[in-house]
């Protein structure tokens, strides 16, 4: 099964895709909507081309678990996918992931710029393997 991962930035969106066994994530894109509206239209492009049977989407949690401003804006971008895609989506708590990503990043030795292109690519990778590892439907 095909699943897809969104790390929603404010700017940019880092998108993940899942093997066809549903079992390691891998980045696919970074994407730089213009809106809800073109952000929910190039999901569904993404779906409909890779075959995404599922989209996971991280949740900004605060520390504390509390959903704050970021985490709102999430869930409407939530709800408008639910109403446009045919696949299921599904919420996963993303703390940490963009500070996961940066570790990870500098680890592998890329230029601060290199990264930055990249966080939320990763991220979104992180967060969609950890969905994977815990073995989510």
């Amino acid at each position: 099964m095909r699943i897809l991962g969104l790390d929603l930035g404010k700017r940019r969106v880092g998108v993940a895709l899942s093997d066809p066994g549903g079992v390691i994530a891998q980045p696919l894109a970074q994407l730089e909507p213009k809106g809800r509206r073109d952000l929910v239209a190039q999901v569904a492009h993404l779906v409909a081309e890779h075959g995404v049977q599922r989209v996971v989407v991280g949740l900004p949690l605060r520390l504390d678990g509390a959903r704050g401003g970021e985490a709102k804006r999430a869930e409407a971008v939530v709800e408008a996918l639910r109403d446009a895609l045919g696949a299921p989506v599904t919420v996963w708590d993303e703390r940490f992931s963009s500070r996961r990503a940066d570790r990870s990043m500098r680890q592998a030795g890329l230029s601060p710029a290199r990264q930055k292109e990249r966080r939320d690519m990763v991220a979104a990778t992180l967060i969609l393997q950890a969905y994977l590892d815990a073995g989510s439907p």
